[in-house]
């Protein structure tokens, strides 16, 4: 067999309305088929078709200005969105809201299962993952919207146990992206900077009797050697599209760094600080690591964690990963969040996930949107603005200690330290320490049953969840714990003995 070259036009002109479209990548560019949704994007604009897709995506594809999944934000061409990360496609983000379109967030490692396990011919995916959020039914089942009427997770019993079912569909399309394809149609991934779901997505999409389109940068004149570059055989793949001008990612056109091509020699350059408010509640964060422990860093805050450890020189001292598949190596903050540089392993996405569901992470650092009374976080909604959980839940159902990082109010928020005491210039007009939170991302009783270690970082003040409520454990030197603490939360917390917050 041999594959099957065409035009992104020509590939896109083969999805039929109504069709169920899964598509892999992440924020950054990681892997982002952008040349085949641009093309998508035309064919809808000048002829009206495909019209009334489902989108199925884990974590969230584009520059949240044009590329990725913004060029499908045209009214009649989408019927259905079910995201694990909404943040890349704020069009996508208002439809939502306007009910132009049906919108639903599941954990992103859940919908990374869902293809796999639909490839699989499973009965869909079967996990505690979920359990007590906003995707339980008995919350809300993962439905984001009024139009999102359809039951798509339900719950069964098991040994006397209570978990989740999330159920299979047909996939009629997988987008798909790599780095070269060979004459055969085997796709590698080996300029990537994360391989993520691109294997469960095209398997998925083939075993469902759909079709696979594939993009990559260029081709290859003969087998890959050796055989394990090719991640994509190519009896998965229908349709590959050459673009010649594939960027690796939003970072730069080609950095073997970033993909894992080269080893870290000589200078390395300095790493990326965080400041500000940020860096106060990086720093106090940090102190929660330990020596040797299994951890994951989130997206915000968090993200500034390894540069400070970095210059502590803690750097390997832990083991740090991210849901993008990435192992140790500089991790990248901002927009570039999901990449490292000089990684010592990059792994499926896929397979990350099953690590995090399983336990095994000790230390979680996540942020934090909300916080209630009950030691619930919010993260996934914010407003009418749906956000999604990215990794969030599945990496923090299963962590043996979760720390949640983020500011003790919103909009206006500004504060000043210098090291020994914290001066708070401006409140916040937004509280984030509320009674119940708009969307349960984490749960804090579900914590409790499983003797979870949680601990919230702000910049002024610590709690830590116990079994009778929420404690205030730490105030910064500096501030009025009565004043700046106390009166300006929407509950109770317990207060039995508040120590200094340390600040450097």
């Amino acid at each position: 067999m041999r594959a099957n070259i065409t035009s992104a036009a020509e590939a896109v002109a083969r999805i039929p309305d109504g069709a169920t479209v899964a598509v892999s990548g992440s924020g950054g560019g990681l892997l982002e088929a952008d040349a085949v949704l641009a093309a998508l994007q035309t064919r809808f604009v000048e002829t009206g078709h495909p019209r009334g897709l489902t989108l199925v995506h884990a974590l969230g594809i584009g520059d949240g200005k044009e590329t990725g999944l913004l060029r499908l934000a045209h009214e009649g061409l989408l019927k259905r969105v079910i995201g694990g990360h909404w943040s890349w496609g704020p069009p996508l983000q208002k439809m939502a809201r306007d009910e132009l379109i049906e919108a639903y967030s599941f954990p992103a490692g859940v919908i990374v299962a869902l293809f796999r396990e639909i490839g699989a011919g499973r009965p869909g995916v079967i996990t505690h993952i979920g359990l007590g959020t906003f995707a339980d039914p008995r919350h809300g089942g993962g439905k984001c919207n009024a139009r999102a009427t359809e039951d798509l997770v339900e719950t069964i019993e098991l040994d006397g146990k209570t978990w989740l079912r999330y159920k299979p569909f047909s996939i009629d399309v997988g987008i798909v992206r790599g780095s070269m394809v060979d004459p055969f149609g085997n796709i590698t991934l080996m300029h990537e900077p994360a391989d993520l779901d691109a294997y469960a997505v095209a398997m998925g999409a083939h075993n469902s009797g759909g079709r696979v389109i594939a993009q990559v940068r260029g081709q290859h004149d003969t087998q890959f050697v050796p055989a394990r570059l090719a991640r994509i055989p190519g009896i998965l793949v229908n349709d590959v599209v050459i673009a010649p001008d594939q960027r690796q990612c939003r970072a730069s056109e080609y950095d073997p760094s970033i993909s894992g091509e080269t080893l870290p020699f000589g200078d390395a350059g300095e790493p990326e600080m965080p400041t500000g408010i940020r860096r106060i509640v990086a720093q106090r964060a940090a102190r929660e690591m330990t020596e040797g422990a299994a951890v994951n860093f989130g997206y915000g805050i968090p993200g500034g964690i390894p540069a400070l450890l970095e210059e502590q020189g803690r750097t390997g001292s832990y083991w740090g990963t991210v849901e993008q598949g990435i192992h140790n190596g500089r991790l990248m903050d901002g927009p570039m969040f999901g990449a490292a540089r000089y990684a010592q392993a990059i792994v499926p996405s896929v397979d990350q996930f099953d690590f995090y569901s399983g336990g095994g992470v000790d230390v979680a650092f996540l942020g934090m949107g909300e916080l209630d009374s009950e030691g619930n976080v919010n993260v996934s909604r914010l407003g009418e603005l749906i956000v999604g959980p990215g990794g969030f839940v599945d990496i923090t159902q299963g962590a043996r200690k979760v720390v949640f990082c983020g500011t003790f109010e919103a909009k206006g928020l500004e504060v000043e330290s210098n090291g020994a005491g914290l001066s708070i210039r401006s409140h916040g007009e937004v509280p984030k320490l509320v009674e119940r939170v708009q969307h349960i991302s984490f749960s804090g009783a579900r914590a409790r049953e499983q003797g979870q270690q949680v601990i919230y970082v702000t910049e002024r003040a610590v709690f830590e969840l116990r079994p009778d409520g929420i404690e205030l454990t730490e105030a910064a030197p500096g501030v009025d714990v009565q004043a700046d603490i106390l009166d300006r939360m929407r509950f109770r917390p317990i207060v039995r003995g508040v120590k200094p917050m340390p600040l450097d």
